[in-house]
């Protein structure tokens, strides 16, 4: 049976939480010997990791993306905080965002100088390794667990280097290797200080004997990682063990004992939000259900298993599904489904190739790049060594040069000796010419009065022009800028007036259908209204023997049902009533992003019970995010917003986010947005927080409880049918 396929990545949650609190532990051990100006910072860290592992995980998760936009932390804070949001969204199989922390977390841990960064790096590689485990792309996987091999043997860290032996070993498993898979699980059960990775040894090491038929030894392993997990109260280790208890009993042929283990693994997993487990005993129950030849629930079971894996974007669980529900088909010789699955199965198996092969191809283009830099670096190093060899021989050359200057300055001074003797002969020559010289110097002095005297009157009419041509060139300049200035404060009040008209297009909708509710209430109260009151009446005084008034009240009857049909015809919104709630907010999202140029992201989870919930609350939720989204595109001046709804236990969570000015919560008085926007929320019994900061964008956080639905009773009223009935028969 291809059952083993479909437990791809069924260790990966062994090590989130011990990953977690080993840091935390290490971390109060350094703290002692640090100064109290950079304890206050780590403790924040210390807060987040600490409300992750008491299962608070969205607080630290709320907290941790804070700590991140407030952009005034140092770098070893920055790194901790993205890697516990790695922790969270690899726990809820979003790898795409875990892999991007992890990565940042890792960028700003190169920046760190203290003691605690060998650890991060370690938990960093072991985190990459999982992701890139869950994709599928074990080679990946199999490359960043040896890198945290050699960083955790490098500054001796222990617990990590069995953390990756243990990730190693997983990877040698699913890639066929049982006897390296083997004697590395077998190692790992050495280290004694870790109940997670004994357990996640146990479990392996009961797989692997059952994918090689020695069923006897694999349930003895299963049994002691039972027995662990019920010690620790560990869910996942449960989920793990039970499934494969099952899966033992399954290659076995007991199938009706493999389908109980599978359906409690499924009711635990789905308790405890393990997404990715859950998929797998959906799978595994899937299997089952084909080998019992039920095959119209095993195609139900499958299907809930792939829109999960589509969702999460795991390939690997979606190729497996696909093959599983293509044998289904061929059972029931539906060849055309069948090759539509096997279609795209391949594809999917072709994109995880595909991926492989961009990785490689993008690390070659690193190692390249590596290698030309380091080319560069030597050609500029050999440089530096000539410019040093050639100054140097011009330091000589000077030298040189200075000496030859002193040695001609002493043969000069030796011929100006010489020739003093003979310059005495010549004195009285010498002061006849001095007489001829100094008239001559007049004259020149008096020219050169004179050519002074014509700049100096030049340059006293040519300084008023140039500052004439000066100040009319500063005028134009100031002119061209206010032209410039004023252009674009048009356009921004073309725009504003062009956004403004939208959204006034909008509310005008809206204000549209409370009137024709008004409208629609006062046709019931006049007209449906006084029928139904006549009716009444007439009843009240009816005999038996009037037909004629049976008639009429029959005919009365009639009138307002037609007329109660009419008005559901035009009952409001009509939005609502022919789409789900929504496709209709999803529409007026892209409307508004559309006309306002701001790129919106919208985020609902679970969309069938948030499309389940009362009409009048999706009506208010929408007018709240519709009160929001105004408010930004009036003031925020934001090119990006994000809304996420989440409906978990009773509480509708509405998260709308944007990227504009901000503003200071405590001196920012309430206009009339504000104020509608507390009054929507308070009717629904609601509260919500506000974050923003100047410059930082700004998080409105709105949680709604929902109450159950009550069920509906029965309203006991007068059946005049029937009555009218026994009237005629009399």
């Amino acid at each position: 049976m291809a059952i083993w396929s479909g437990r791809l990545y069924l260790l990966i949650f062994i090590f989130f939480s011990f990953g977690l609190q080993a840091q935390i532990e290490t971390k109060k051990k350094t703290f002692i010997s640090r100064n109290p100006a950079k304890i206050k910072e780590d403790k924040n860290t210390l807060a987040l990791y600490d409300l992750y592992n008491k299962g608070e995980e969205k607080k630290a998760y709320k907290k941790g993306h804070s700590i991140l936009k407030s952009g005034t932390v140092e770098n070893r804070v920055l790194a901790r905080t993205n890697l516990l949001l790695a922790y969270y969204f690899n726990k809820r199989a979003i790898i795409d965002s875990s892999i991007y922390y992890t990565h940042q977390a890792l960028k700003f841990n190169t920046a760190v100088n203290d003691s605690l960064k060998s650890r991060l790096f370690s938990l960093g590689y072991n985190l990459l390794a999982i992701n890139y485990k869950k994709r599928g792309l074990l080679n990946e996987s199999k490359k960043w667990h040896l890198k945290g091999i050699e960083a955790s043997q490098k500054y001796n860290e222990t617990n990590l280097f069995y953390t990756h032996t243990h990730g190693l070993a997983q990877t040698y498993s699913e890639l066929g290797d049982y006897d390296n898979a083997l004697k590395l699980f077998k190692q790992c059960l050495e280290y004694k200080d870790d109940n997670e990775i004994i357990l996640g040894s146990y479990i392996n090491i009961g797989d692997i004997y059952s994918k090689l038929k020695d069923y006897d030894n694999a349930n003895i392993f299963y049994k002691k990682g039972k027995v662990l997990c019920e010690k620790t109260n560990n869910n996942q280790g449960r989920v793990i063990v039970l499934l494969g208890l099952g899966e033992n009993y399954q290659l076995q042929n007991k199938s009706q004992e493999a389908l109980k283990m599978f359906q409690e693994a499924l009711a635990i997993a789905d308790k405890s939000e393990l997404n990715q487990l859950s998929i797998v005993s959906r799978s595994s129950i899937g299997d089952t259900y084909i080998s019992l030849k039920k095959y119209n629930e095993a195609k139900l079971i499958f299907s809930e298993a792939l829109q999960k894996s589509v969702y999460f974007g795991l390939l690997q669980n979606q190729s497996y599904i696909y093959d599983e529900l293509r044998k289904i088909a061929i059972q029931q010789d539906d060849y055309k489904s069948a090759y539509s699955f096997f279609e795209k199965s391949t594809h999917i198996k072709d994109s995880i190739n595909n991926l492989q092969k961009i990785k490689e191809i993008n690390e070659l283009e690193v190692k390249y790049k590596t290698a030309q830099k380091q080319k560069e670096i030597e050609a500029l190093k050999f440089e530096n060594e000539a410019r040093k060899l050639t100054l140097a021989n011009q330091e000589e050359a000077i030298k040189n040069m200075i000496l030859q200057e002193e040695i001609s300055k002493k043969n000069n001074e030796n011929t100006i000796l010489a020739f003093q003797n003979s310059s005495n002969k010549k004195r009285n020559e010498i002061a006849l010419l001095k007489k001829d010289q100094q008239l001559k110097a007049l004259e020149i002095n008096q020219q050169k009065k004179m050519r002074w005297f014509t700049v100096i009157a030049f340059l006293v009419l040519l300084i008023p022009i140039m500052g004439l041509l000066f100040q009319y060139y500063k005028r134009f300049k100031v002119q061209r800028l206010l032209n410039i200035k004023q252009a674009e404060v048009s356009s921004q009040k073309i725009d504003g007036i062009l956004k403004e008209q939208e959204l006034e297009l909008i509310k005008a909708s809206i204000r549209g259908q409370d009137k024709e509710r008004k409208r629609i209430s006062q046709e019931l109260h006049d007209s449906i209204g006084g029928n139904l009151a006549a009716i009444k009446l007439q009843v009240n005084h009816l005999n038996a023997s009037d037909f004629s008034t049976i008639q009429r009240i029959s005919l009365q009857l009639d009138e307002t049902y037609q007329q109660v049909r009419n008005l559901s015809h035009t009952l409001l919104p009509k939005k609502f009533s022919q789409n789900n709630f929504l496709e209709v907010l999803e529409s007026y999202l892209k409307n508004i992003s559309e006309a306002s140029k701001i790129k919106i992201s919208y985020i609902p989870y679970p969309k069938k019970e948030i499309n389940e919930l009362d009409e009048n609350i999706q009506i208010e939720v929408f007018k709240i995010i519709q009160e929001l989204l105004t408010n930004t595109i009036k003031h925020a001046k934001a090119s990006e917003v994000e809304i996420q709804l989440n409906y978990i236990e009773n509480i509708l969570n509405v998260m709308f986010e944007d990227n504009g000015i901000g503003f200071e919560t405590k001196n920012n008085s309430k206009g009339i947005g504000f104020i509608n926007l507390e009054n929507r929320i308070k009717k629904l019994n609601g509260s919500f927080a506000i974050d923003s900061k100047l410059k930082r964008g700004s998080i409105f956080n709105i949680e709604i409880p929902i109450a159950e639905p009550k069920p509906k009773t029965k309203i006991k009223g007068i059946d005049l049918k029937n009555q009218l009935d026994e009237l005629k028969s009399n």
